[in-house]
């Protein structure tokens, strides 16, 4: 398992994943291909959005988009494992390192009609924080009503 940060050498292979998982969402958010069968990659990995890779026996396994809303203070914008790399916790191991890697505090969304995700990142969280987080719904401005988590911790902690 290697994590790599998205630059403009592998910035091909997120486009690539994201792909996959914007079809999976779209019958969730109602989000259609343009005319040449691709899906638009929202937020874009530029600013204060960085892209995360995940490697597992060198094949590109999933992705993560995290924007850093004020220092040290991160939203998970896109969450992506391919289904066949959906096993042993990959996912969950994944997101790990990158919680460790930048501590600070947390905000997961997931949107209305996405109950395996919700389900994931209950999991997740629960267990990374010792059931230690906050858990709400939330009237997002783009998503509308959300289930969100949110969780502070220093890093190494």
């Amino acid at each position: 398992m290697k994590i790599v940060r998205v630059n403009n050498n592998n910035k091909h292979v997120y486009a690539n994943l994201y792909q996959g998982y914007a079809a999976e969402f779209s019958k969730i958010i109602e989000d259609k291909p343009d005319e040449n069968g691709l899906f638009d990659i929202y937020p874009k990995v530029e600013g204060n959005v960085s892209g995360y890779l995940l490697y597992v026996d060198d094949r590109p396994a999933a992705l993560t988009a995290i924007m850093e809303k004020s220092a040290k203070e991160y939203e998970i914008c896109d969450f992506y494992v391919l289904p066949c790399f959906r096993k042993n916790k990959i996912g969950k191991h994944f997101i790990i390192e990158i919680f460790e890697l930048l501590g600070g505090a947390w905000e997961i969304k997931q949107v209305e009609g996405a109950d395996h995700a919700v389900k994931f990142w209950q999991n997740v969280v629960s267990d990374y924080t010792v059931n230690s987080y906050i858990e709400d719904k939330y009237l997002d401005e783009k998503w509308g009503l959300v289930t969100r988590q949110r969780f502070s911790h220093t890093k190494g902690n």
